[in-house]
């Protein structure tokens, strides 16, 4: 999943990035409302985090303005301020959850990871493919009953792909929701992740799960509705 996280303090940006990133997030920032949107225009994000108290235009007028551009990713609102009036402002902004600072980050992890938030169309946080379960909640995989370990990449994009079972997966779009605005399009990284995850999540099983379609992309399924 992919993170703006549109915040003005520099050392509370980096902070949040890097714990963000630690738990398999791909994280961008920006330091003021107008990039925010900026960002925004040119990119795709699953989720935003927005602190309220920016140098040019408010959390408030910022969340208004993504929703109004037609952004419907879920907005996360950071302030220190704790009136209920301004929670309540936050929320008819556009605004999805609200968190008053100062927080601690496993406080901000847990309502990220709610699947209602996290993955708003998903009815469970268990993904199931044939024998392999994803659990988004606790970030954890695992084929026959068996636990796969992961880096926090491998399972980001694991992840990605378990939400979009079924469906055939482009470079793009992986690199859109799995990685951040570091990635360099010429490189072979995500070919290099898929291996990865082809031999943790296939090696040793007779029906094989993740499946490349030449020019394509990649289809994470059970083999019988490969080319259905």
């Amino acid at each position: 999943m992919r993170i703006l996280v549109i915040e003005d303090e520099p050392d509370a940006a980096r902070f949040l990035a890097k714990g963000l990133r630690e738990q398999s997030y791909a994280v961008d920032t920006a330091s003021d409302g107008r990039s925010g949107i900026q960002r925004a225009s040119v990119s795709s994000y699953d989720i935003f985090i927005l602190d309220v108290l920016l140098p040019d235009l408010n959390g408030f007028a910022v969340c208004q303005m993504l929703r109004q551009n037609g952004h419907m990713a879920p907005i996360l609102m950071l302030t220190a301020r704790d009136a209920v009036a301004d929670r309540i402002q936050g929320l008819n902004s556009g605004a999805d959850d609200y968190l008053t600072k100062p927080f601690h980050l496993q406080e901000l992890l847990a309502r990220l990871n709610r699947p209602w938030l996290k993955y708003p169309r998903l009815e469970s946080p268990i993904l199931r493919i044939a024998d392999l379960v994803v659990d988004t909640h606790h970030q954890t995989a695992a084929r026959g009953g068996f636990p796969i370990v992961l880096t926090t990449r491998e399972y980001a994009l694991l992840e990605y792909l378990a939400v979009r079972q079924g469906a055939v997966v482009g470079r793009a779009d992986i690199s859109e929701h799995v990685w951040d605005e570091t990635y360099d399009p010429t490189s072979n990284l995500i070919e290099v992740y898929i291996q990865r995850l082809r031999k943790k999540v296939d090696q040793g099983h007779d029906r094989r799960l993740l499946h490349t379609r030449r020019g394509e992309g990649y289809q994470l399924a059970p083999p019988e509705s490969v080319y259905a």
